[in-house]
């Protein structure tokens, strides 16, 4: 399966944002702290996310899909504290289940976490947390396993920044007896929606958002009725893809403030962003875009993964701009396949060095992970001619309805599996 783009055409119209990703998938796992029912709203239609349901059905809890974004779940019936490689490998985010598992069992055994290959994201932050509450951790045959008499409140400073280690010992420490206090702690958004999830069920957590949280143990969680915020990412991805192509898109189901650096660097370069309520709008039409200087960093900073599509916004804008990537070690793969279309980009260590040109053109194109997978369709949205672009096992991972958002803006784009497929869509497309 691949995706085949006729580009060169301006978006125009407007889309509505699913549910976040990231925070769908540490809400998923802490929903079976509780022996209660638990109803999840507004989990997107993704691949990492159906993934992880079906880990945490194979442990025995309930897990019924009520409708395409609607979950109840119920973590009673668990009779395995055990999630094994056959569904870890094919995703990241699976490793939220060590600090659910061991929160309310005081035993998990979960494989190494898979997801794209943008750099190395170990896990010692996690396991720095699990000791601090009291357990003994270890990895044999590629498990980590975690386990504990009982877990108790600590003070916990992070290294680093850690999204994940954030959300995994904020769970865990949900039933540790006393107070658990994280410093240096991520400030996203799906940090929050997760510690709001579970204050919904009982829990006791204060000063998510900012790097310090207070976690006050508690000994069950109830059931609750809860909806994901909006995917911060993919509305960032469509601002982009509106800017690219130097179109006007609306883009609905945001929060505005989530958006708030994204908005600012398109400003910089040269679009008009209107913001409302609950939506966004991009004009980039008859702009001439200007370069500007990227620096990835945590929330509130410029997300990481927002950094390949920006800089295919800057590929075709006037002047020489700076990437510089502070997160991912290994997160400019997407450069030689935009060079394949006529950009101008060099790599310099953590520095993408972008040189505007005046248009890309299309060309054969492989996805090497979900953010540049979404950056290379984009570009070829933007381009002159046909493109392909394959692997798109990446990019299904998080984006829900991927092709029909773009085509209801009037992108031409389809999904072909085979040449024969892909020969007949540009051929309807217009190209001979």
């Amino acid at each position: 399966m691949e995706f085949v783009i006729k580009g060169g055409k301006p978006l125009h119209g407007e889309t509505a944002i699913a549910g976040a990703k990231n925070a769908a998938l540490g809400l998923l796992a802490a929903s079976i702290m509780a022996d209660e029912d638990v109803f999840v709203r507004n989990i997107p239609d993704v691949s990492d996310v159906n993934t992880l349901l079906e880990a945490i059905a194979d442990t025995g809890a309930r897990v019924k899909r009520i409708s395409r974004h609607e979950v109840l779940m119920n973590g009673s019936s668990i009779r395995s504290f055990i999630v094994n490689n056959r569904y870890i490998r094919r995703m990241r985010a699976g490793y939220y289940m060590l600090g659910a598992l061991l929160g309310k069992y005081h035993y998990a055994e979960v494989a190494l976490p898979g997801g794209c290959t943008i750099g190395s994201r170990p896990i010692d932050q996690h396991l720095k947390g699990f000791e601090a509450l009291g357990a003994k951790t270890s990895i044999r045959n590629s498990m980590v396993l975690v386990e504990a008499s009982e877990l108790h409140g600590s003070n916990i400073y992070f290294d680093t920044v850690t999204v994940g280690a954030t959300i995994n010992v904020m769970m865990a420490a949900v039933f540790a007896k006393g107070r658990t206090v994280l410093e240096n702690a991520a400030r996203e958004p799906h940090v929050v929606d997760v510690a709001n999830f579970l204050n919904s069920m009982g829990a006791r957590i204060k000063g998510a958002g900012t790097d310090v949280i207070r976690i006050d143990g508690v000994q069950k969680l109830h059931g609750t009725d809860y909806s994901v915020i909006p995917d911060q990412i993919e509305a960032g991805t469509f601002m982009a893809a509106a800017a690219a192509t130097r179109g006007n898109v609306l883009v609905k189901n945001v929060i505005p403030k989530h958006l708030e650096c994204i908005s600012q660097k398109l400003r910089e370069i040269g679009c008009e962003v209107q913001e409302y309520d609950d939506s966004v709008r991009v004009i980039a039409e008859n702009r001439p875009l200007r370069s500007a200087k990227i620096k990835t960093l945590p929330y509130p900073g410029f997300p990481t993964d927002m950094q390949p599509q920006i800089a295919v916004v800057l590929a075709t804008a006037r002047g020489t701009s700076t990437v510089n990537e502070t997160i991912f070690e290994n997160r400019f793969k997407y450069v030689d396949e935009l060079n394949r279309m006529g950009t101008n980009i060099s790599v310099e260590g953590n520095i993408a060095i972008i040189t505007g040109v005046p248009e890309l053109k299309g060309a054969q194109l492989v996805a090497p992970d979900l953010r540049a997978g979404a950056a290379l369709v984009i570009a070829a949205l933007a381009a002159d001619g046909e493109s392909v672009v394959e692997e798109i096992n990446y990019i299904l991972r998080g984006y829900e309805d991927f092709v029909e958002k773009l085509q209801l803006l009037g992108g031409s784009i389809g999904l072909a599996e085979s040449e024969e497929e892909a020969r007949k869509f540009f051929l309807k497309a217009g190209i001979v």
